[in-house]
């Protein structure tokens, strides 16, 4: 996997990244990379950022942004269950802690398996391949499809990644990740070896015993999208996937972040 530092940004961009990143190293908080910075470590595609995304540990959050708020910096809990934002004038760097869905919280794992990379001169701990995969697969959104990034991911770290562990994140979502391998398939013939012929077996097989819900009345769907399955609640009753006991968020997180819907 590349270690090598890929991934560009404005100059006044850039100090401003660095002064974040060595206060947080002076801070001692334990914290990933991830974002641009990461993508461009394991798959050596140079993209130009404007943002910097920052992974903690949800009860790291608070300390983190005291960590800045005393520093003159400005903090902003912008979503209450997986996104925070630090900002200096119009520069802004992104907290995160979840996901958008609940599904890819940020945990003991996330850090254990970290990977080091340069960024912006510094060797710093970036987010595991297969939590980025994990993470990713599941942004199917109308304004925002991540599926090209997990078919990269696949193809430059496929060899590299834990494939048991991978599956494992997925747990019983675990369709997710076999749309994006059929995906991957069509998409480079010339690197299919890159997934253990076993795994496609195995979740083929899992596939077609799977058999008709009907009493099911969930929909699955806003795990991929927060907007484009809400007739599927509104107009056609279904369960909201992201609810316990399915899901992680409350429905006060769910009103908030289906609100921001129409400012974005």
């Amino acid at each position: 996997m590349q270690t090598s530092d890929t991934a560009v940004c404005d100059d006044p961009l850039a100090d401003f990244y660095t002064d974040a990143l060595t206060l947080l190293e002076a801070s001692g908080i334990p914290f990933l990379v991830g974002g641009t910075f990461a993508f461009a470590r394991y798959t050596n595609i140079d993209r130009h950022t404007k943002d910097l995304d920052i992974f903690v540990r949800p009860s790291d959050l608070a300390r983190t942004l005291a960590v800045f708020e005393n520093d003159g910096y400005d903090t902003e809990l912008t979503f209450p269950h997986w996104l925070a934002k630090v900002k200096r004038g119009s520069s802004v760097i992104d907290i995160i802690f979840s996901s958008g869905n609940g599904v890819a919280r940020v945990d003991d794992e996330w850090f254990s398996h970290a990977a080091e990379g340069l960024v912006l001169g510094k060797r710093l701990r970036l987010c595991p391949p297969e939590e980025l995969i994990w993470s990713k697969a599941f942004v199917l959104e109308r304004e925002r499809y991540d599926g090209a990034d997990v078919a990269h991911l696949l193809r430059e770290a496929g060899r590299d990644i834990d494939w048991r562990r991978l599956v494992a994140r997925f747990g019983s979502r675990w369709p997710v990740l076999f749309s994006h391998l059929t995906l991957f398939y069509f998409i480079y013939p010339d690197h299919r070896d890159v997934v253990p012929p076993q795994l496609m077996d195995d979740l083929a097989g899992r596939l077609t015993r799977q058999t008709v819900e009907p009493d099911n009345r969930v929909c699955f769907g806003t795990l991929l999208s927060r907007e484009q399955y809400l007739p599927d609640l509104e107009v056609h009753g279904y369960i909201d996937a992201r609810v316990s006991p399915y899901g992680s968020l409350t429905p006060e997180e769910l009103r908030v972040w289906t609100d921001a819907i129409d400012k974005q």
